[in-house]
């Protein structure tokens, strides 16, 4: 059987935008990142260490190919001497530890960011695929493919429904924790063809590729974190890595991520600067109406006009979710809804709650302060209270 991961495409856009920007900005930070299974499983994952140990392998033989460069290439915001890098690119075996942890699987990646922090997609999307072989594929192909019918004639039906100021807009998040590579394929190719109106793209390069989506994508919890530990005052880590950004992208890929230490904290930071020069915000953790007002009155309180921006939302979402959310906010601000496990691995399987997360930079522990209390991850509770304190942080 070939290896799961067989292009180095097969990963989340925001994977290579991160990437870029970190190599430009601090190619010299050490990091780790370790994995985490958040929730129960029907079989212990130490069962599935071999195999992940020789995906791994095979992982770490992949190099770019010529027409996986060009393709990024192409891609207006990503600049040569970062696709040069790419050009010599290769995962080093040596950075990253697989081993049993009683029933469990420790994995840790340590090396440079810039040579680790690929490993996170890679390694959640083979846990993922190796777990879910274990079950019976032919009746979980079919209870999917049932499924993935209802929700293109829910989406079908739009058409039918009253209209809002902006449009109902989609996109697939799922490749980390997708039922299998090809069954992932399969649904991105269904809602593209059937469902065009509505199904803007996916955060999955290679399928963006090759079904000739948008790929979509701009930051993660682990850029914003990152800042934590280069030297800037802990205070001051969120405006220093949003304006990285804004001068890295210069106008592109401006959806910034809120929830590293809570919106009320992001909300503190994104001044009238930040609010005018980023498209919009995305959701990840918290309730997602209090989220959006906050987002909404904020915007208003700047004299910002709400209707030139963005609310992404990201968190756990289905498609119901998305569509209540969507006729809450869609009158007064443009909407757009990554779903993920509910897209990529909705196939009547109890799910996988499987993370990967950078836990320390240059050798100081760093930390999410997610508005889901169950989301925050942090391997120092002494950091974890320093950082609550600093940012003012009761929960």
């Amino acid at each position: 059987m070939q290896p799961i991961i067989t292009s180095l495409l097969d990963t989340d856009l925001y994977k290579f935008t991160m990437w870029q920007a970190m190599l430009h900005r601090h190619p010299q930070t050490q990091s780790t990142y370790r994995f985490v299974c958040r929730s129960q499983t029907e079989f212990p994952l130490v069962d599935l260490l071999a195999e992940v140990r020789a995906e791994i392998d095979a992982l770490c033989a992949l190099k770019f190919k010529k027409d996986e460069l060009d393709y990024l290439a192409s891609l207006r915001f990503m600049k040569s001497d970062f696709i040069d890098f790419l050009r010599i690119f290769q995962f080093q075996r040596d950075f990253i530890e697989v081993e049993p942890d009683g029933d469990g699987l420790h994995i840790v990646a340590h090396g440079p960011q810039v040579h680790v922090m690929g490993f996170e997609i890679f390694v959640l999307s083979i846990v993922n695929e190796l777990y879910f072989r274990r079950f019976d594929q032919a009746s979980a192909l079919t209870e999917g493919r049932k499924r993935l019918g209802a929700k293109i004639v829910r989406l079908q039906e739009l058409a039918q429904e009253a209209k809002h100021r902006h449009p109902f807009e989609l996109f697939d998040f799922g490749v980390r924790r997708r039922f299998s590579a090809p069954w992932q394929r399969e649904v991105v190719q269904a809602f593209a063809t059937q469902t065009a109106q509505w199904f803007k793209g996916t955060s999955n390069v290679l399928l963006a590729r090759d079904l000739n989506l948008v790929p979509i994508g701009t930051m993660a919890h682990e850029y914003l974190q990152s800042y934590q530990a280069h030297g800037v005052r802990l205070r001051d880590f969120q405006i220093a890595a949003l304006e990285d950004w804004v001068q890295e992208y210069r106008g592109d890929l401006g959806i910034a991520l809120t929830d590293t230490v809570g919106m009320d904290a992001f909300l503190a930071d994104f001044d009238m600067y930040f609010a005018k020069l980023f498209d919009g915000l995305r959701h990840d953790s918290g309730d997602p109406y209090e989220w959006g007002e906050k987002a909404l009155a904020h915007y208003a309180k700047l004299r910002i006009n709400a209707h030139a921006k963005r609310l992404v939302f990201s968190d756990g979402l289905t498609l119901d979710t998305a569509l209540a959310l969507y006729q809450h906010f869609a009158d007064r601000i443009q909407c757009g809804f990554g779903i993920g496990t509910q897209l990529a691995n909705d196939m009547g399987l109890k799910q996988l709650n499987i993370v990967m997360k950078l836990t320390h930079a240059n050798g100081q522990p760093v930390a999410k302060l997610s508005d889901s209390p169950g989301k925050t991850l942090c391997d120092d509770e002494t950091y974890l209270a320093y950082l609550k304190q600093v940012f003012h942080v009761n929960r």
